[in-house]
């Protein structure tokens, strides 16, 4: 239970990066959201826009700036998309707020930790935007619940390799 509650200074310090990680790395995320489909059709599963909003609202762990990133990348990937603007914006803003509440609270240094919020987070995302799609817009959005949880899966496992590698872009003291 020790290390899942932060009892040390360094635990409770917000991360640090250099100004261009912070436009350089969602700004990847986007381009490679919109590109990969293209090139691998059906197995392009990930969601990085989702991915680097969790990444950066755990580490700086402000409900603020989580919600800010989540809103702003889920605008740039609607943008990309052919479907209606602010439905994965509105995903990825409960989604940073929610990631930076739970930073707050619990050290996310550890891997399993990490891994299985980006599922509950990933699981989240594709469900307020089938909430969104069908109840709020009334549009048809046909959905395979397995199809999803393997999606989540899947970006939990790219989460275990893109987070560490994010890790090494932080400013130390």
């Amino acid at each position: 239970m020790q290390a899942i509650i932060p009892d040390y200074r360094r635990d409770l310090e917000i991360r640090r990066y250099p100004s261009y990680v912070y436009v350089l790395v969602p700004l990847a995320a986007l381009v490679l959201q919109a590109y990969l489909p293209r090139l691998l059709g059906r197995f392009a599963f990930m969601d990085l826009p989702v991915l680097v909003t969790i990444y950066f609202a755990l580490n700086r762990r402000s409900p603020i700036h989580g919600s800010i990133l989540g809103a702003v990348l889920g605008m740039a990937q609607d943008g990309l998309t052919q479907g209606a603007i602010g439905i994965h914006g509105i995903a990825n803003t409960v989604c940073g707020f929610l990631a930076a509440s739970i930073g707050i609270r619990i050290v996310v240094e550890n891997n399993i930790i990490r891994m299985f919020l980006n599922f509950l987070f990933t699981l989240l995302a594709g469900a307020i935007v089938l909430f969104v799609t069908r109840i709020l817009l009334g549009l048809h959005m046909q959905v395979n619940w397995l199809d999803e949880v393997l999606r989540a899966v899947g970006n939990a496992v790219i989460g275990l390799v893109l987070f560490p590698v994010l890790d090494l872009t932080q400013l130390r003291d």
